[in-house]
C-alpha cells in the first residue's frame, strides 16, 4: 500500500489472468533475485532493533484494529501455513525478528501479515512485531517498493544482532514484478478486483513461500530484498 493522503491502499497492477498463477506453485528459489541483488546490502542499524522491540505483537496489533476490522478478523482466524514451508522454516534455526511497517485501512496488509504472523507463531526464534507507518516511516523510506514509492506492508527481516537481512516490500513476488509493469496501464477497478482474486485464490501461499525463501538467503549469507529507490 503506497502511503498518500488519498489512498488507503494503492495497489499496482494486476489483471483477473493472475488467478491462474494465484493456483500454481511459487516460482523456485532458483528464480529468485540474485544474491546481494542491488539495494540488498547486509547493515546494522540498532534503531532496527529499538523499533522492533517498540513494536506490537500481532494479537495486539489486531485487537486494535478499526479500518477492516472483520476482514482482519477472518484472516487471522483462517490463515494456515503449509507444513512442508514450517518445516523449512524451521530447518533454518538460529534467532530472528520480522519488523512489519503496517496499518489496518490497507488490504495488502490484511492480506499478507496474518499468514507471516501464523508462521512466526509456528517457528520457534521466529519473532513478529508491527508498528505503524508514522513510526516505522524511515523503514518505509529506505526499503521503497520497487517502483519508489513508500509502501505498506514492508517486511524487514533482522538477524539476532540487529542486521538488516531481508525485506520484502508491499506484494509477493508472485504479483509484484508483474504489477510494476503494467502499472497505469489497467484500470483501478481491474487492478483492485484482480488482486482481490489473487489473493481469495492464493491463500498466503506467495507471501509465506517468499518469506521462507528469504530466511533460507539469510542464513547462507545472501540477503534478498527486491526494493527500489526515491524517484
Amino acid at each position: 500500500m503506497s502511503n498518500t493522503p488519498h489512498r488507503a491502499c494503492l495497489v499496482a497492477g494486476l489483471s483477473l489472468a493472475l488467478v491462474a498463477l494465484a493456483a500454481t506453485p511459487a516460482r523456485a528459489a532458483t528464480t529468485a533475485a540474485p544474491a546481494r541483488a542491488p539495494g540488498c546490502v547486509v547493515s546494522q542499524d540498532s534503531t532496527l532493533m529499538a523499533l522492533f522491540t517498540s513494536g506490537q505483537s500481532f494479537p495486539d496489533f489486531l485487537a486494535a484494529a478499526k479500518a477492516r476490522r472483520e476482514g482482519w478478523l477472518k484472516m487471522a482466524d483462517s490463515a494456515r501455513v503449509d507444513d512442508a514451508l514450517v518445516a523449512r522454516a524451521k530447518a533454518v534455526g538460529g534467532t530472528w525478528h520480522l519488523l512489519v511497517v503496517a496499518i489496518d485501512a490497507c488490504g495488502d496488509s490484511m492480506n499478507n501479515v496474518p499468514y507471516l504472523a501464523k508462521l512466526s507463531e509456528m517457528v520457534p526464534g521466529l519473532d513478529l512485531r508491527m508498528v505503524l507507518p508514522v513510526n516505522g516511516r524511515p523503514v518505509q523510506d529506505s526499503h521503497r517498493s520497487i517502483d519508489g514509492r513508500t509502501a505498506t506492508p514492508t517486511f524487514v527481516l533482522l538477524d539476532s544482532n540487529g542486521n538488516d537481512v531481508g525485506c520484502i516490500v508491499e506484494l509477493p513476488r508472485e504479483i509484484r514484478d508483474w504489477a510494476h509493469g503494467v502499472r497505469g496501464k489497467v484500470s483501478s477497478d481491474s487492478l483492485h478486483a484482480g488482486i482481490r482474486t489473487f489473493y481469495a485464490a492464493n491463500r498466503g501461499v506467495a507471501i509465506t513461500t517468499e518469506a521462507v525463501e528469504m530466511l533460507e538467503a539469510a542464513k547462507a549469507g545472501s540477503p534478498r530484498c527486491a526494493r527500489g529507490t526515491r524517484p
